[in-house]
This record gives structure tokens, C-alpha cells and sequence, in this order.
């Protein structure tokens, strides 16, 4: 999780190819409005937000009821959109992508083909409520290099596997 620029994919890629896990991308869940929105620069609004993250919760529970885990990129900005995603059949974790906002923008600036405005980070940052107390997962500095940030991820993964927060 994380906003725009933060690696969510970059890092998703790599822990799918590793674990084999299926992997879904979150902006491939949007509706084309959704889409079209963001591109002109348009903040989505939490009534935007809700019909996409219950499709990928259902995404996400349709894989733990045929016994798969799954990695999902999702910015899940809100606690409550977290919530709704913790709905899904399974255990659910999260990893928060953090960075600065100068090396977020420089990111989001170098991709080419992506309908996400750097306009926009500034609302994402605006909305972000980081992960508290309570919420399975862990904060990490995303101006790590790609393979530490795996490594750590996988670690700590099996970390809550040996404890018995995770099957």
C-alpha cells in the first residue's frame, strides 16, 4: 500500500515472481470513469473508491477460498478502505511504502504511459492515514533499494507465519 510513486509495483512484481503468488494491480480494477478522472487530473472521492476496493476484495477472497495467497497493490489510503479490504476471506497484510514526497514525484514523473497525474500526489498525501496499532503489517522506507524491500517483506512474512498470524 502507499500512494502513487511509492513502488507498490516494482515490489508486488518481485515478491509475485519469487512466491508465485497470483498478483493483481489495483489500477487494473478501476472503471474507465475512474481512470478518466485521474487523468484529468481529478481526485477520485471515496464514493469512487468503494465499488473498486470491494472488487478486489472479492478478488482477493475468490483466491483464499481455492487455497491461493495473493499480492495486491493497492494504495488503500484510509483506514476504512483497509478495513473493507480485511473483509476478504483469508488473513490479510499489509506493507506501507513510505518515501518523501521529492522522490515520489521524481518517480511518478519518470513513468511513461500511466494515467496517474504527479498533480494528484498531493491529494493522496492529503488522504493517506498511515498504518496504526492494530493493522497486521508494517511501514517501510520505500527509498530502499527493491531487494531489500522484498527481503524484508518475505521476512517478515514468515516472521508472522512462525508466530501464528498467518497460516
Amino acid at each position: 500500500m502507499g500512494v502513487s510513486g511509492s513502488g507498490k509495483t516494482t515490489i508486488a512484481q518481485r515478491i509475485h515472481e519469487l512466491s508465485g503468488f497470483p498478483y493483481a494491480e489495483a489500477d487494473d480494477f478501476h472503471p474507465v470513469a475512474n481512470k478518466e478522472k485521474m487523468s484529468w487530473g481529478i481526485p477520485l472521492e471515496d464514493e469512487d473508491r468503494w465499488p473498486w476496493l470491494e472488487i478486489m476484495r472479492d478478488w482477493a477472497g475468490e483466491q483464499a477460498a481455492a487455497g491461493h495467497s495473493t499480492v495486491i497493490t493497492c494504495s488503500a489510503l484510509k483506514h476504512s478502505y483497509r478495513e473493507l479490504l480485511r473483509q476478504a476471506q483469508g488473513r490479510v497484510v499489509f506493507f506501507e511504502l513510505d518515501a518523501g514526497t521529492e522522490v515520489l514525484t521524481d518517480r511518478m514523473a519518470q513513468r511513461a504511459g500511466h494515467f496517474m497525474p504527479t498533480s494528484l500526489l498531493e491529494s493522496q498525501l492529503r488522504d493517506l492515514q498511515p498504518l496504526r496499532a492494530g493493522e497486521l503489517g508494517r511501514r517501510l522506507d520505500a527509498t530502499l533499494p527493491p531487494g531489500a524491500l522484498t527481503a524484508e517483506i518475505l521476512h517478515t512474512l514468515n516472521d508472522y507465519h512462525k508466530e501464528g498470524l498467518l497460516p
